[in-house]
């Protein structure tokens, strides 16, 4: 299947969160009804400062659906999003020494497992190296760290994250080189 992207906006805003929704619930079953419920009001929100700073892309089906999003940070926030409990690092990046963060990669049950994450994945990548950036890190939630791996990201470490009522989930801090070796 064919997918066309273009530049998120915020008229794309609640179409996104819909996506967001319809992706954690369907296909985020590493973490329980609950935690996902949760985690949908506080970090797997939209981040509005990545469209603001044109990193966020919008993915488009043949028939013109929102099929997914994702995008890339220059920013030090490593995941989350408006409504996240911890404070957001808005401070920029150096791409001399800082690795680009690959931020908020979700697909539509729809139209998943037809290689539109390593789409949305590849082109954030290269938008970050054009950028100037040589590395890249993420905050993957569990269902994505496989695709990470094969994609040649590394785990760095596990991090528990709050999401409200005194819970917590889990996502991996993974990075990988522009170039690996």
């Amino acid at each position: 299947m064919y997918f066309h992207f273009r530049a998120a906006t915020s008229e794309d805003i609640p179409v996104l969160s819909e996506l967001i929704a319809a992706s954690v619930r369907e296909l985020q079953i590493e973490y329980t009804p609950e935690e996902r419920e949760l985690a949908l009001a506080t970090i797997f929100t939209i981040d509005t400062q990545l469209i603001l700073d044109g990193t966020y892309s919008v993915a488009l089906s043949e028939e013109g659906i929102v099929a997914g999003c994702g995008g890339w940070s220059k920013r030090r926030t490593l995941y989350g999003g408006d409504c996240q409990i911890q404070a957001i690092a808005p401070e920029l990046l150096d791409p001399s020494h800082d690795a680009a963060k690959i931020r908020a990669i979700f697909v539509h049950p729809a139209y998943s497992r037809q290689g539109l994450g390593s789409a949305i994945l590849a082109r954030s990548e290269k938008a970050a190296e054009d950028a100037g950036f040589t590395g890249f890190e993420m905050g993957s939630t569990l269902a994505g760290v496989p695709l990470y791996t094969l994609k040649g990201y590394r785990k760095r470490e596990t991090i528990t994250v709050p999401i409200g009522a005194e819970k917590t989930i889990t996502i991996v801090r993974m990075a990988k080189s522009a170039n690996p070796a």
